[in-house]
């Protein structure tokens, strides 16, 4: 089991590598201009990275979980969901970084303090849901699957939000306003 959720961390990681920079580019250079064509691009490239970490994640999910057939039966519906649910959520996070590049350069007190909150509040979004979960998981296959399922929901997380957290500038001092 040490080994599979090794093997699937790495993947994972390799996986997000591709995609994290992606969204750092494009928080990186806040101050490039670009052309319609360019966003465009880029947001194409971003859905689809997105899309293929989630199909990452979810092999990984259902290696790490080790389920019979009838348990996968059960186990996928619910985990579909919860990707839909976290997936809708993830467009939050992606608004708020896209928001704090186009603000990087003349980023403000209130501008920060506000980006600040809306990735607190992201936070216990993401927790809330994977409680929500949880309890939906539990309920229908016991409690060691679903406390597995947030372990590895857990560490598949920590490693996206280290990869892209490590792709983004550090905040200026904003100025007063």
């Amino acid at each position: 089991m040490t080994n599979t959720l090794l093997v699937c961390g790495f993947t994972a990681t390799a996986l997000l590598m591709t995609g994290s920079i992606a969204v750092a580019q494009t928080a990186a250079a806040p101050s490039a201009k670009t052309n319609s064509t360019n966003t465009a691009n880029i947001d194409q490239e971003i859905k689809l990275l997105r899309k293929d970490v989630r199909a990452g994640k979810a092999k990984t999910m259902m290696s790490a979980l080790n389920l019979n057939a009838d348990q996968a039966a059960q186990f996928t519906p619910i985990y579909q969901a919860f990707q839909a649910d976290l997936s809708k959520l993830n467009d939050l996070r992606e608004a708020n970084i896209r928001e704090y590049a186009q603000n990087y350069d003349s980023m403000t007190d209130s501008k920060a303090d506000e980006l600040v909150n809306q990735a607190i509040s992201y936070y216990k979004k993401r927790t809330d849901l994977i409680a929500n979960y949880y309890d939906k998981i539990r309920t229908k296959l016991g409690t060691g699957t679903a406390a597995r399922f947030v372990q590895v929901e857990s560490l598949l997380d920590n490693i996206i939000d280290l990869r892209l957290q490590s792709n983004l500038p550090l905040i200026t001092t904003p100025t007063s306003g």
